[in-house]
């Protein structure tokens, strides 16, 4: 069935103004919300990367071709364009759905109800309407039998066009997606990528105090030690049901100078060290008696348990004036092994490489999280084998200013430094670091309500995403640690569980 020219105009015009009140409304509720349209940009997996530029094009993009489109000169063309932006708004959203690492929050604005696969419906649709407004403004001007033949050339010059102009959108914006991937992974810019709700609050406990940190976990329980109390334990189970407070009782020798007692729980064993005696005890959680089992020489500042006998701690060259880290074995006659180079010193040796260390026992990896500079190191447990990974923050090293106090000769910061990394833990293949340093398009009001934590992949040596570990009665996570699919936070006051999603998460 032929349709009559009036009939063709009114259908065009239809289209025409569909596209327009879709455009403009678009447009106004994204320069309405600019700042939450560039921040949702900004964890696109997508377009993280140019999200700055990408905000201002598209709402520009929806006025012009909704001017076009009111225009009786410029229709087809904007007909044409019309149909490439739904092209390749609808190639972004099929990227999103199929190859990204993660989804995330849909658009505002007209589609802000929509989840992604009804936004893609809704996108292929109005598509296809524009290919229809597109074929029918062609043959609107020639419906004379005898230029039939002509009126074939330009639906298919038409079609031609339309398969032109589409497959160019098609490959733009896979070509940004690589890009911007390709942006992110070098971290040429501070832009974190944040997934639906990676992490789940479970539940909150109250401790009371705010000396306590978090020794270990194992067998359903979480051990926390106690700075003001260090032979005291409080073991809560990982429900948060029940609690008990321990005693360590240290058999031998006890008359130690003890200055920084610290437990740390491997089970079935718990260690009470002491680097600057340097002592270090060894007991079963059985029953909580320790033993000595070393007293070296040499001190350390920091120590994590590899196995029953075998620990990575971070001692001082006192000739070069630097820290070191190494590994302590008190099953051998040498009991300390270790590799200098592996912190790199770039201001005084001591502070600038100040940092967390950890253990991955799924890869078997020493990890060592640089508090004042976007850079870890992971080692392996013999330490013969050493490689950096360099963390989404783009500060190499923080400026640190130092005073001297004359009376004691003692080096202190003239003025606290801002921290890249607050702290860090590690299982399975990730890493997870603790920032309170926003990037691009963050709100400063999540500062307040929640602490940042970036997630790595160690094999892949890469930024994963990020999650906002939200505060819990109003108290920020200080500290943390993951057992299994489960992160353990300690605020002032609480110990609060956290669940990890095994959607975003392999923790096999």
């Amino acid at each position: 069935m032929k349709l009559s020219t009036s009939t063709k105009s009114i259908l065009v015009n239809s289209i025409c103004l569909m596209y327009v009140l879709l455009f403009v409304y678009a447009a106004v509720s994204k320069l309405l919300d600019f700042e939450n349209f560039q921040v949702q940009l900004g964890q696109s997996p997508l377009l993280s990367a140019y999200a700055s530029y990408v905000a201002w094009i598209v709402p520009a993009a929806e006025i012009i071709i909704a001017l076009l489109l009111l225009s009786s000169k410029f229709k087809y063309e904007g007909l044409i364009l019309a149909y490439s932006l739904m092209i390749l708004f609808t190639t972004y959203i099929i990227i999103i759905l199929n190859f990204s690492p993660f989804v995330p929050c849909s658009c505002g604005g007209v589609l802000s109800k929509l989840g992604w696969t009804e936004h893609l419906i809704f996108n292929i649709v109005f598509a296809v309407i524009a290919v229809v407004g597109v074929l029918l403004h062609h043959s609107n001007f020639e419906i004379s039998p005898s230029k039939q033949s002509v009126q074939n050339i330009r639906n298919k010059s038409a079609i031609i066009l339309l398969v032109v102009t589409g497959s160019i959108s098609a490959v733009f914006i896979i070509s940004l997606y690589l890009l911007s991937e390709n942006e992110i992974h070098r971290n040429n810019s501070f832009i974190r990528r944040y997934p639906h709700h990676p992490v789940a609050m479970i539940k909150g406990y109250s401790i009371k105090y705010n000396s306590y940190y978090i020794a270990g976990a194992a067998n359903g329980r979480i051990y926390l030690g106690n700075t003001t109390a260090p032979r005291q334990i409080l073991v809560i189970d990982t429900l948060l049901k029940e609690a008990k407070t321990l005693m360590v009782q240290v058999e031998g020798k006890q008359d130690y100078p003890f200055k920084a007692v610290q437990v740390r729980v491997k089970f079935p064993y718990f260690y009470l060290v002491d680097g600057t005696v340097p002592v270090v005890y060894r007991g079963k959680i059985s029953d909580w008696r320790a033993t000595l089992l070393t007293n070296i020489k040499n001190y350390f500042s920091v120590f994590e348990p590899i196995d029953s006998t075998l620990f990575a701690i971070r001692s001082i060259d006192t000739a070069q004036s630097l820290n070191i880290l190494g590994t302590l074995n008190t099953a051998e006659p040498t009991v300390f092994k270790q590799v200098p180079g592996m912190l790199q010193k770039r201001i005084d040796g001591i502070f600038d490489t100040d940092g967390k260390l950890i253990y991955n026992y799924q890869l078997k990896k020493i990890v060592y999280v640089y508090y004042y500079r976007n850079q870890a190191v992971i080692a392996s447990s013999d330490l013969k084998t050493f490689q950096g990974l360099r963390t989404i923050d783009t500060v190499s090293q923080v400026p640190i200013q130092f005073a001297y106090l004359h009376t004691t000769g003692e080096k202190k910061f003239s003025k606290q430094p801002p921290m890249i990394q607050l702290g860090a833990a590690t299982f399975g293949k990730y890493l997870f670091t603790m920032s309170n340093r926003l990037g691009k398009f963050e709100a400063e009001s999540m500062l307040k309500e929640a602490s940042i934590i970036d997630v790595y992949d160690l094999q892949k040596s890469t930024y994963e995403f990020s999650f906002y570990l939200y505060n819990y009665k109003n108290e920020k996570v200080e500290s943390f640690q993951i057992y299994s699919n489960l992160l353990i936070g300690i605020t002032k006051h609480y110990i609060v569980i956290y669940r990890l999603k095994s959607s975003h998460f392999d923790l096999k």
